[in-house]
C-alpha cells in the first residue's frame, strides 16, 4: 500500500530551472506560473543543520559566492545573491530554507520529489533526522515523493513512516542489476532513471513489478517522444513548457488524423 499519489505527465526540474535560478522559491512559482502540478528539489543541511534548497555541494556554481555548504552557517548563506547569475530579474534572490520552500508549496497546493541530496563528506542520517520530520508534517502523502540515489537514507527515511504514509523513490543513473532487491528494502513507491539509460525491458520490468516509473531529466520532447509508451508516469524536466506545446501538438495531430 502506498499514498493515494496521482503523477502528472510532467516534473519540473529544480522547479522550472529554464525559466528562473534552479532550486529556488521564484523557480517553484515560475513552475506554477506555467501550469506544472509538482517539482523536484534538492535538500541537504548546512554546516550548522539548517535544511536548504540546493543541488550541488558548494555554492560557486548558482551564486556570487565560494564556499562548501557543510561549512556554511544560515547566516552566511543569506548574503549569497543566487539568483544574479541566471539574469538580472532574479537579483538578490536568497536560497530556500526547507521551511520557507515547504511554506511556498503549501500555498501554491504544488506536490515535491524532494530529493535528499547527500554529497561526499555529508551525513545521509543526519540529513534524513532534520528533514523528515518537518517534511511529514508540513505535506500530505499525497503531494510528497521522497527520492534519493543513497540507499542509507532511505532506509532511514523508511523508519520514520511505512509505505502507506510516505512514498520513497529509488534514484538510480543506470538501472542497476539489484534494483528489485534495493526496492524491496525500501518498499518503494518509484524507480527514477536517466532516461537516455533506460532501455524498453528494463521500462517494462519495472513497471509490471509494480513499481512507478519517472525518467530525468529529459528537455527535447522529440526526442523523449518513443519513451513514452514504455510506461513511465513523468518525465522529470527542466523544460515544461516545452513539452506542454509538444504533448498539444501532437494529440491535436492525432485527433486530427
Amino acid at each position: 500500500m502506498h499514498p493515494a499519489i496521482s503523477l502528472p505527465t510532467l516534473i519540473a526540474h529544480r522547479g522550472y530551472s529554464a525559466a528562473a535560478p534552479e532550486n529556488t522559491l521564484a523557480a517553484v512559482r515560475a513552475a506554477h506560473q506555467a501550469g506544472v502540478d509538482w517539482v523536484e528539489l534538492d535538500v541537504q543541511l548546512l554546516g550548522d543543520g539548517t535544511p536548504v534548497i540546493w543541488h550541488d555541494a558548494d555554492v560557486a556554481r548558482c551564486s556570487d559566492g565560494r564556499g562548501r555548504l557543510r561549512r556554511m552557517t544560515w547566516p552566511q548563506a543569506q548574503t549569497l545573491d543566487v539568483g544574479r547569475w541566471f539574469g538580472k530579474a532574479f537579483e538578490r534572490e536568497r536560497m530556500a530554507s526547507l521551511e520557507a520552500m515547504l511554506a511556498l508549496l503549501n500555498k501554491l497546493g504544488m506536490g515535491v520529489n524532494l530529493e535528499l541530496k547527500v554529497n561526499r563528506g555529508h551525513d545521509p542520517i543526519a540529513l534524513v533526522d532534520r528533514v523528515l520530520p518537518a517534511v511529514l508534517e508540513a505535506l500530505p502523502a499525497e503531494r510528497l515523493v521522497l527520492s534519493s540515489f543513497d540507499q542509507t537514507a532511505l532506509r532511514h527515511s523508511r523508519s520514520f513512516a511505512t509505505a502507506d504514509k510516505l512514498a520513497l523513490g529509488l534514484l538510480v543513473n543506470r538501472l542497476p542489476k539489484d534494483w528489485r532487491t534495493l526496492c524491496a528494502e525500501i518498499e518503494a513507491f518509484s524507480l527514477h532513471v536517466h532516461w537516455g539509460r533506460l532501455k524498453p525491458a528494463q521500462a517494462d520490468a519495472i513497471v509490471q513489478a509494480g513499481y512507478v516509473l519517472l525518467c530525468y531529466t529529459p528537455n527535447d520532447p522529440h526526442a523523449f517522444h518513443p519513451l513514452w509508451a514504455w510506461g513511465p508516469a513523468s518525465a522529470i524536466t527542466d523544460e515544461p513548457e516545452a513539452f506542454q506545446r509538444y504533448l498539444s501538438a501532437s494529440a491535436s495531430a492525432a485527433h486530427g488524423r
